[in-house]
């Protein structure tokens, strides 16, 4: 029963991590379903998304090694090729830093307060105003900038509460910084790198000691591998379908789903 419980849930994480309808919600809805609100805690939740981070370099494999390969001049002193690259890297480190300070000093209550199904159904709608107000006031003639990847770095925050979305945030974010929808889409995915890799590998570190000498190491084995394949798949749905289409769909779904929780839970 834990390995389908787990599988379950790195299925739920895989498909929501990258689509803006909030990862960390559906994993507390899917909980409380399954009646699995113990299983794992959020350090099993952060380890899940450790699993999905890693389909994001396999997916911006060229754009994660370029980006490696910028730091690296940057540590020799050599001057980068283009000005566009050392902006982007700028604003992708220092835009991960409000997500960083805000994270710790809320950590004590991501694994309280945070994980109730009422909060979630509060900002599913609450997430939803923002996406339809980044699409009214949306210009899209704005290239990068640091200061713009600061901004967006910002709004990464809001995602420290279930049912807000990290993508949602960041994407919105970009469109109210006046990016395009494709720039803030790639930026909003590479913003998310280095976060979603520290939580994880924290939370990994916290608990390696029980990871393989309990219960808990096979099946969060099967809830990885579930999470990373999954997540290849949305991300490359979310980046084809946003090309075409805007945040319309998902601002619907999150309230129909809040409608449920509040009638269901």
């Amino acid at each position: 029963m834990t390995h389908l419980v787990a599988i379950i849930l790195g299925f739920v994480e895989g498909a929501t991590e990258f689509i803006p309808v909030s990862s960390s919600g559906h994993l507390i809805i899917f909980r409380e379903i399954l009646g699995a609100k113990d299983f794992g805690g959020l350090a099993f939740d952060a380890v899940l998304q450790l699993s999905a981070s890693l389909a994001l370099l396999v997916y911006f494999w060229k754009d994660v090694a370029y980006l490696v390969k910028s730091v690296w001049q940057m540590i020799r002193r050599k001057k980068l090729d283009r000005l566009e690259d050392q902006v982007l890297l700028y604003a992708i480190l220092l835009g991960t830093i409000p997500a960083i300070i805000f994270g710790l000093l809320a950590e004590k209550w991501m694994d309280t307060i945070f994980r109730n199904t009422e909060l979630v159904a509060l900002t599913l709608v609450l997430g939803s105003i923002l996406f339809w107000y980044a699409e009214k006031v949306a210009k899209q003639n704005e290239v990068m900038s640091i200061s713009r990847g600061i901004m967006i770095g910002f709004f990464q925050c809001l995602a420290l509460v279930p049912g807000v979305s990290r993508s949602g945030a960041t994407i919105s974010g970009g469109l109210i910084a006046g990016l395009n929808k494709d720039d803030a889409v790639r930026f909003s995915f590479l913003l998310s790198i280095p976060i979603l890799f520290g939580a994880g590998l924290k939370k990994v570190f916290e608990i390696r000691q029980d990871l393989f000498s309990s219960d808990l190491g096979s099946p969060l084995l099967f809830g990885c591998i579930t999470a990373f394949i999954t997540s290849l798949i949305a991300i490359n749905f979310l980046i084809k379908y946003l090309k075409s289409h805007d945040l319309k769909v998902f601002i619907w779904y999150r309230l129909a789903l809040a409608i449920i929780i509040v009638f269901l839970f």
